[in-house]
């Protein structure tokens, strides 16, 4: 029986690098690309089905930015599917991020630049807006789609026969200072992203006190500083061009470097082959390069207090309530 595997935000970066590298392990696979952009969709599943011939790919269109795309999307997959075997939660923004220059050459000659460099600890600040369904947008597409998402796929992913497996695209940037319970979209704050990567660290570790007695389980990892499209946008090209000489450098003293997406996908790869009782749910897995080039994953315990990870996980089932109630007097209005 081939395993179903379904990756949201497929089509670019870190994603599309994980669905080459699922593909080269394991050409037996279902693998089903959860995309906004179709037509993009299309041409990733054609390049995709050319290197792996055995291989199954299909797409289903969602966008975890909007809900109704959720609700839709997750329907679909519950009439394609009987089970999901894994579920990659890797969409994700960091809208309009802006470099804040001054903390830059203030970190370049201090102590801290490496770990300014491997984090992007207070360099980074982001303009964040209000979606369709009013909420904050990177908390509902980093955090909350994915959430309802994941709600609606139960019934897929319970199930007493083998487990099923969560694994959520973290980052070194989730950061707990950057995040309250009391405003858990970071409306208030300057650093969005890094508040919602904290906040789906919590949720997984919530998610397995909540859902492993019924044989499903969650994990968080970090592809480290990877060139994506994402991170291209944070400043000008030829920015880049000159910083990138001192970034090879530095892969020689710190490891977060990974740069590509082969690179930054070796933690994600490496929990796909793992018994998930054996991991631990309070550990995030690091993909890390050393200088010359090798990959190897590493450890590091998540800043969680599980009691924090249980509040945040009922404030959302709060919000998911309020949501439904929403959606549904929206939906009777418009018949």
């Amino acid at each position: 029986m081939r395993k179903v595997v379904l990756v949201t935000g497929a089509t670019s970066g870190i994603g599309l690098g994980l669905c080459k590298r699922l593909l080269a392990e394991d050409s037996e696979l279902h693998l089903c690309l959860a995309c906004r952009n179709m037509s993009k969709a299309e041409a990733v599943r054609a390049t995709l089905v050319a290197s792996q011939r055995t291989a199954e790919v299909t797409i289903v269109q969602l966008d975890v930015s909007n809900l109704q795309s959720v609700f839709r999307a997750a329907k679909e997959l519950k009439q394609r599917f009987q089970r999901l075997d894994y579920i990659f939660l890797n969409a994700g923004i960091m809208p309009n991020p802006k470099l804040n220059i001054k903390a830059l050459f203030s970190g370049l000659f201090s102590r801290n630049m490496i770990h300014m460099f491997c984090t992007a600890e207070g360099l980074l600040t982001q303009h964040d807006k209000v979606t369709a369904d009013g909420l904050q947008e990177v908390f509902e597409t980093n955090v909350f789609g994915h959430f309802i998402l994941i709600r609606e796929l139960e019934p897929l992913l319970c199930h007493s026969d083998s487990p099923s497996r969560l694994i959520w695209t973290s980052s070194r940037n989730a950061r707990k200072f950057n995040f309250s319970l009391e405003d858990m979209q970071h409306s208030k704050g300057q650093e969005p992203y890094s508040s919602s990567k904290y906040a789906t660290d919590l949720l997984s570790v919530a998610l397995n006190q909540n859902f492993n007695e019924r044989g499903l389980y969650s994990s968080v990892a970090c592809p480290g500083t990877v060139m994506t499209n994402m991170t291209y946008g944070i400043i000008p090209p030829f920015v880049w061009t000159l910083l990138m000489p001192v970034i090879w450098l530095l892969r020689f003293f710190a490891n977060a470097f990974t740069l590509t997406p082969y690179n930054g996908t070796e933690a994600l790869v490496w929990l796909f082959h793992q018994k998930p009782e054996s991991l631990n749910p309070l550990i995030k897995y690091l993909s890390a390069t050393t200088g010359l080039g090798n990959n190897y994953v590493m450890m590091q315990k998540l800043d969680i207090d599980e009691d924090t990870a249980e509040k945040f996980y009922q404030n959302l089932l709060e919000l998911e309530k309020h949501i439904r109630v929403t959606i549904q007097k929206s939906d009777q209005q418009c018949h």
